[in-house]
């Protein structure tokens, strides 16, 4: 594994554990060169999942596009990585039980919305309202209304 900060290709793994779902190994490795310490997680290889975008285009399912997006509507929020890490893998296996392998972008989006009250109301907001695009504050209002 290369390390992220140096780009060192020789580390150890200080710790080694399954994740709470049993669906990915988590290890903590060191780099040999540098010393600083970072994550990974080991999956077993699936066929991957398909997201149907608006445009029809269609694409490979992406957890990083997802979780740059949970970060963004989190930002100076109280919320850890390790939580929205956690969304995330709910949300893939969610999405993975559907049995599909191409899924509609607004049911991600839906998924996502589903679930993300619970984390963080203002992220929330902010997640429905670029995914919503809303056209005026009265759409806005509406969705702040629903939540109360």
């Amino acid at each position: 594994m290369r390390c992220p900060f140096c780009g060192h290709n020789e580390d150890k793994v200080v710790d080694s554990r399954e994740s709470n779902e049993f669906d990915a190994i988590r290890r903590r490795r060191e780099c040999l060169k540098c010393g600083k310490r970072f994550t990974t997680y080991e999956r077993s290889e699936e066929i991957p999942l398909m997201v149907v975008k608006k445009d029809g285009r269609r694409e490979p399912f992406d957890r990083k596009k997802i979780l740059t997006g949970l970060m963004k509507a989190c930002e100076k929020r109280p919320v850890a990585l390790e939580k929205l890490e956690l969304l995330l893998d709910e949300i893939e296996r969610e999405l993975l039980r559907q049995d599909q392998k191409e899924i509609n972008s607004r049911r991600v989006g839906e998924i996502i919305m589903g679930k993300l009250p619970a984390i963080d109301k203002v992220a929330y907001v902010r997640f429905a309202s670029v995914y919503r695009e809303f056209r005026d504050i009265n759409q806005f209002m509406q969705t702040l209304k629903q939540m109360l």
